[in-house]
């Protein structure tokens, strides 16, 4: 089993850990469902979301699956004014990864990302290995050190009090 990420972080000699669960093709919340399928707690679960800076200048934002983007925090994160959304379709072609298995690693087209500052107190976190069903474990600094990510707090948080 290999994907861009894998070599990538291979390559790096970086310490990390592939998780496997069986995909469920009904489910659109990948995080949550691997979250769940691994047994893991999910603030540990991180997902990749693409936004654009123009047409050519991806953003990954890396935050947990607990939670949404706050795009005015990734915009001022970015020192920029805004980030745009960005179609699933050009997602897919500007990783080369699948929705729902964007990894932070590995971009067909060099991104800047942010990873959300909720990361640094976790010893390990989950993110997506390239392909649905895969996760890889490793430090958050290892994953700031490999994609070059600020630290910053760009996360929603879903939970209801």
């Amino acid at each position: 089993m290999s994907t861009p990420a894998i070599r990538l972080l291979t390559q790096r000699g970086i310490t990390f850990s592939l998780h496997t669960y069986e995909h469920d093709p009904r489910e659109t919340s990948f995080g949550t469902e691997a979250a769940q399928k691994l047994d893991v707690d999910a603030a540990h679960v991180f997902k990749t979301i693409i936004f654009l800076l123009d047409e050519r200048h991806p953003v990954a934002a890396i935050v947990p699956v607990t939670g949404t983007v706050d795009t005015k925090a990734l915009a001022r994160a970015l020192a920029v004014k805004r980030v745009d959304d960005c179609p699933v379709a050009t997602a897919e072609r500007l990783t080369g990864y699948v929705a729902g298995g964007i990894s932070p690693f590995g971009h067909k087209t060099t991104s800047r990302t942010v990873l959300d500052d909720s990361a640094l107190g976790c010893a390990l976190i989950y993110v997506s290995g390239g392909r649905r069903g895969l996760e890889i474990q490793l430090s958050p600094v290892d994953l700031i050190d490999v994609t070059g990510a600020l630290t910053a707090p760009i996360a929603h948080s879903n939970a209801r009090a």
